[in-house]
């Protein structure tokens, strides 16, 4: 590594600071060098507050005047929620930015570049693009669909069984891994799960385990079965949406409404909440992430609706045999050609047990 990707890696550590915290928004990190030293550091913390390119000019001070930057993203040249950062690097005299990827919103991609440019300013793009581009999957794929970014969570002994025969599924991960998952719920928008999940389980869907946001929560209840006792409903730890369909009673959608609750009604395929629609409609509410957590029904239906942009299985050293319930449920999937593919497969120990992440093939 030399000396340039050294200072992009600390942008990056920086900018994974904001994730979960700024979205739409992208999340970003910025440094700022002079004479070999690093003089500013700084991070877009939360969405509507000064990105990360004018926290950093801000912690260099007065030293900036021929000094160089690196950001993980090309730097703003319009007014949104804040001012163009561009105007700031100008001012600041930078003589040099490095940019980690290209903004694929329509209102930047390249119109920074070209200002920076314009100004005088040298740009060098595409230093560690890959690891920049990792840290907003969900920005990127947003900016180009309008739809989340979809990562289906699963947890299952080594044998791929979620239950033992008789239903006892809680804790199959240890300690470690179930914060690990709370993490990545704080790091999304919204979490969503079956009603099956909720009438079994039972769960709160927070990050009590972790520091962080609680995230939006999302029950598919395609005949509006959720108690209105479930710990779900605590409006106290985030909101809640109910996606149902126009079958569903109105005296129940009254009750939960009164919960606090959002009922959403949807158009249904063969009986049940058409899921390709829940997407678009949290695409509408700018849900740029969401993180799909349920039993072997909701895991097939999102699979087999082809919604799902990543995979990350909790793998327990435990194996269950024929007897335990399978991770994931039926697909149709009669011959080998046809089963689901991974790609870019990543694994790494999380505490005792293994997480495996990869990304279908579409």
């Amino acid at each position: 590594m030399n000396d340039k990707e050294y200072y992009m890696g600390i942008a990056i550590i920086l900018a994974r600071k904001g994730i979960g915290w700024t979205s739409p928004n992208p999340a970003v990190g910025a440094v700022v060098v002079k004479g070999g030293k690093i003089i500013g550091k700084g991070y877009h913390k939360r969405i509507g507050l000064s990105h990360a390119e004018i926290n950093a000019l801000k912690e260099a001070g007065a030293r900036t005047n021929g000094g160089e930057m690196y950001v993980t993203l090309e730097p703003c040249n319009h007014f949104g929620k804040t001012p163009p950062c561009t105007d700031a690097i100008i001012k600041a005299g930078i003589k040099k930015v490095f940019v980690g990827m290209k903004d694929p919103n329509p209102l930047v991609s390249g119109k920074g570049i070209k200002r920076l440019l314009n100004a005088g300013i040298k740009v060098e793009t595409g230093m560690l693009e890959e690891e920049c581009r990792d840290i907003n999957e969900p920005y990127i794929k947003y900016m180009k669909t309008r739809t989340p970014f979809v990562t289906l969570k699963l947890a299952s002994t080594l044998d791929g069984k979620i239950a033992s025969a008789a239903g006892d599924a809680k804790w199959i991960t240890g300690d470690t891994a179930r914060k690990h998952a709370h993490r990545m719920r704080a790091q999304a928008d919204a979490v969503m799960v079956g009603i099956s999940t909720v009438l079994k389980d039972n769960p709160e869907l927070t990050t009590r385990l972790v520091m962080g946001r609680d995230p939006l929560r999302v029950v598919v209840d395609s005949r509006l079965r959720i108690p209105v006792t479930a710990k779900v409903l605590n409006l106290e730890r985030g909101g809640i949406i109910i996606a149902t369909t126009e079958k569903a009673s109105e005296g129940k959608i009254k009750a939960l409404e009164v919960r606090g609750a959002e009922v959403m009604i949807l158009p249904s395929r063969k009986g049940v909440v058409d899921l390709r629609a829940l997407i678009k409609a949290l695409g509408k509410r700018e849900i740029t992430s969401l993180l799909i957590e349920g039993g072997s029904n909701v895991a097939a239906s999102v699979l087999k609706e082809g919604i799902v942009d990543k995979i990350a299985i909790f793998y327990a050293p435990k194996i269950f045999g024929r007897e335990g319930l399978p991770m994931i449920g039926r697909l149709g999937i009669k011959i080998l050609s046809e089963a689901v593919k991974l790609k870019d497969l990543k694994c790494r120990k999380i505490g005792k047990d293994i997480l495996l992440e990869g990304y279908p093939e579409k």
